[in-house]
């Protein structure tokens, strides 16, 4: 961030939905429940997992990060959505817009990685389940966890910082919710052709790469579940993937919905709704999807509830 950055461009104001002011405290008021809804969901996620050490295994510890990823990603995106629709002149800082930016990209492509690693994680549960302890040991699965974090501290890293060495000349207005990559792009007074090539083709890359490894683990866990003689095993295997496969149907198709359509054919206003998508959505149903459809996570739920009130009792 240059000297000139900063000089040029103190702050940014976020427009947010100031087209529809008479909407805003009602809006307001569904996403400071949602917002909480997220935070309690996802923090229940993963206390349960660190309190139930029969959930010490991997599945599970794959979840419990993505947990985390959820309720960080929330913790930086809706307080300042909040402030931005409780206001009528919502402003940020230079270094503030950066930051959320920076961690934006941060928890969105960790997730990517995540997910992959979860595909992974089944397909030699599933394909491979005498040598699954081998496959997946606490070495691989830490170098997995480990690989995904870090994947995406480079990909924040890179794309933030080439973003905001821009220069800023004004106006100052971005017309969004929060600080994401292409309305703060609108403001840059320079040629940004160069960085809009990276930022596509890094974009197909961190979210093609995973996927396809997803697809991959899915068609060969999908055949040997075909191939298993008992429709007990089949029901048994299918119902451990069906939570992951729904949250990747989830965070794929609103983040297809969302970076990987036409720019020109969408208004700006249409453009926010679509990034709320994921912004809202993924990160809320998540501990739903995981809590519902998963008897393990069920039972030490219900177990740490028991003990709580066992302990209220005493």
């Amino acid at each position: 961030m240059s000297r000139q950055n900063q000089s040029c461009v103190a702050e940014f104001i976020l427009l947010g939905f100031s087209k529809f002011p008479e909407l805003q405290e009602q809006i307001f008021g569904v996403f400071l429940v949602i917002y909480l809804v997220t935070l309690m969901g996802n923090a229940t996620v993963i206390a349960v997992i660190f309190l139930d050490h029969r959930l010490h295994i991997p599945m599970y510890l794959f979840l419990q990060n993505l947990s985390v990823v959820e309720l960080s990603f929330s913790a930086v995106v809706m307080p300042e959505i909040l402030v931005v629709l409780s206001t009528k002149k919502a402003t940020i800082s230079f270094v503030g817009c950066f930051a959320q930016m920076y961690f934006i990209l941060l928890f969105g492509g960790t997730e990517c990685f995540l997910l992959g690693a979860m595909a992974f994680d089944r397909f030699a549960a599933i394909c491979h389940p005498l040598t699954y302890p081998t496959i997946m040991n606490k070495s691989i699965m830490i170098k997995l966890i480990t690989f995904s974090w870090v994947s995406g501290i480079l990909v924040a890293t890179v794309q933030t910082t080439w973003v905001f060495s821009f220069p800023f000349c004004g106006p100052s207005e971005i017309n969004h919710l929060f600080c994401e990559t292409p309305p703060v792009l609108e403001l840059v007074c320079a040629d940004t052709f160069l960085f809009e090539i990276y930022a596509f083709t890094g974009t197909i890359l961190i979210v093609m790469v995973p996927f396809l490894l997803i697809l991959l683990s899915y068609i060969r866990i999908l055949s040997a579940i075909v191939k298993m003689p008992s429709t007990t095993g089949r029901q048994k295997a299918f119902s451990t993937c069906a939570s992951h496969l729904t949250s990747v149907t989830l965070f794929y198709g609103t983040a297809i919905l969302t970076y990987l359509q036409p720019k020109a054919s969408y208004s700006a206003e249409t453009k926010k709704l679509k990034s709320l998508a994921y912004t809202l959505l993924t990160p809320l149903l998540n501990p739903l999807i995981y809590s519902l459809r998963n008897n393990e996570m069920k039972r030490a739920l219900m177990k740490l509830c028991q003990r709580k009130l066992v302990l209220h009792t005493y």
